[in-house]
């Protein structure tokens, strides 16, 4: 993995696409982002708020909002996010289309900066959330799936005629296999705590929990302790060493059970449902009049659980900057990336107010922060890696020279290869008499410079481009068809 090209505590004024494009592969821990949600409207920040004159579209047109080299580069590298795209066409419209291509090409950035012992948790509602799930299982794969994690923002809302529409989604996903983990906890409520009904004489609260291993897998260990003869959970020193301590409770039966303190239960684990954490109301502190500022106590939990003091955060949404704050309470290096003029003075009001941070000009809180101490840039970092993509390419021996010009959509493209190697399947050689039989694929991303890169593009027809990712050269691609053919006539 390539070591960050940027700075702790940086935040970048720019379209979030060119600082993911700019930043190297495999470099942040964690991604923890509230993105548009493709509501249908405009949204505005309250004019007497510290964010007055926030504002951002959340309405998506595929003719004005859609760039063609997000088309081809969804389509080039990741097919299967391209059927989701269109089944949205089909089920939904362009305009839903039209925001996955926004989302796409920029999951497929973050999949790629992530670590594979990353974690991505992406905020949504119910408008598109099952869309974007959908989005997620093609780039990230099904199975890195963790959660849908629901969060109730608030406690009720009143919806004419259905049913109040009162919760937002966040997808949790995965790199890969192995990531990290650090369980959360909430107090237990009253009816939990009520079972916790006997009490020492110094006032500790517990309950008893069985010793015995009758009826477990695996076994126990047998032998009698003080008149009382079972299989065991624990053995015979683990009994001697809690009867010391005091842990012991001997029934009036003649039984042996184990004491289970209130005050040492870590708490209820949390659950995919999060009821516990208020959404900002009118009065909160921490309220910066953003139109959608989510409370630092959720981004705090997920922080925490999916990532350890000195990983590297980053929110590509910033917004009003609630991730990069409950990343530096925790301890965590961060980026944010965000277009709203009005983000780094946002960010250091908040870092002020939370007693983070105080202005250069201020000498009486010699170990606190200073304003200077976060990095504003409105240009994207310059990769220092080797630029690669994290997805496997065919590589294509035989060139063809790029014509001069002005960049080609994918048709235009296509259409030069014909010409340039007829009806021809670069993998299989076979001849086709209508191009129908064919598709354009290629084995290396583009760069962002503007060029084609024919030479790493190639027609291939149905059987070729669904081998593909498993061969790594032209002539690998052939051997396995010619293997296929050997097999089919046997």
């Amino acid at each position: 993995m390539a070591a960050p090209n940027f700075n702790n505590r940086t935040l970048y004024h720019l379209d979030n696409l060119d600082v993911l494009r700019g930043m190297n592969s495999e470099s942040v821990h964690l991604i923890a982002t509230d993105p548009p949600f493709n509501k249908g409207r405009d949204f505005h920040a309250t004019p007497d708020s510290l964010a007055a004159g926030a504002r951002f579209q959340d309405r998506w047109k595929w003719d004005n909002d859609v760039h063609p080299d997000w088309v081809d580069k969804i389509q080039d590298d990741w097919p299967a996010a391209w059927s989701v795209i269109e089944s949205s066409r089909v089920s939904w419209g362009d305009d839903m289309a039209a925001f996955l291509c926004f989302m796409g090409v920029r999951l497929m950035e973050m999949r790629r900066v992530l670590r594979e012992d990353g974690s991505i948790y992406l905020h949504c509602d119910p408008t598109a959330s099952h869309y974007l799930k959908a989005l997620m299982d093609a780039i990230f794969g099904r199975k890195n799936f963790q959660n849908e994690i629901t969060w109730r923002r608030t406690t009720a809302h009143n919806d004419s005629k259905k049913y109040g529409a009162n919760t937002d989604t966040i997808l949790f996903y995965t790199k890969g296999d192995k990531w990290t983990w650090n369980s959360q906890y909430q107090p237990y409520d009253e009816r939990y705590k009520a079972r916790f009904n006997r009490k020492d004489p110094d006032g500790r609260a517990w309950q008893d929990e069985n010793l015995t291993a009758k009826g477990l897998s695996g076994g126990g260990y047998e032998y009698e302790y003080k008149g009382a003869k079972s299989l065991w959970r624990v053995p015979l020193e683990t009994m001697q060493r809690l009867d010391d301590e005091g842990r012991l409770h001997f029934t009036s039966r003649g039984g042996i059970r184990r004491k289970s303190y209130l005050d040492e239960m870590p708490g209820r684990p949390v659950q995919s449902l999060w009821d516990d954490v208020a959404a900002i109301n009118s009065q909160a502190a921490e309220r910066m009049g953003y139109p959608t500022q989510k409370p630092l106590a959720l981004y705090k939990r997920i922080i925490e659980a999916s990532s350890n003091e000195g990983d590297w955060v980053l929110d590509p949404f910033a917004g009003c900057a609630t991730t990069p704050i409950a990343a530096e309470r925790l301890g965590r290096k961060w980026i944010g990336i965000d277009i709203w003029d009005k983000a780094h003075p946002t960010v250091l009001e908040r870092l002020e107010k939370e007693g983070l941070a105080v202005p250069q000009s201020d000498a009486s809180q010699p170990n606190l922060l200073t304003f200077g101490d976060v990095y504003y840039s409105t240009a994207p970092p310059v990769r220092s890696d080797d630029e690669g993509e994290s997805i496997p390419y065919l590589k294509l021996k035989s060139v063809v020279q790029e014509p001069p010009g002005p960049k080609m959509t994918r048709a235009e493209m296509f259409d030069f290869l014909v010409q340039e190697w007829g009806l021809v399947c670069r993998g299989c050689n076979r001849l086709f008499d209508d191009p129908l039989y064919l598709q354009l694929d290629h084995n290396t991303p583009r760069s962002d410079g503007g060029l084609n890169h024919i030479s790493n593009r190639m027609l291939l027809c149905g059987p070729c481009n669904s081998i593909k990712s498993n061969t790594l050269t032209l002539s690998g691609l052939r051997r396995e068809n010619r293997k296929r053919g050997r097999m089919a006539k046997q």
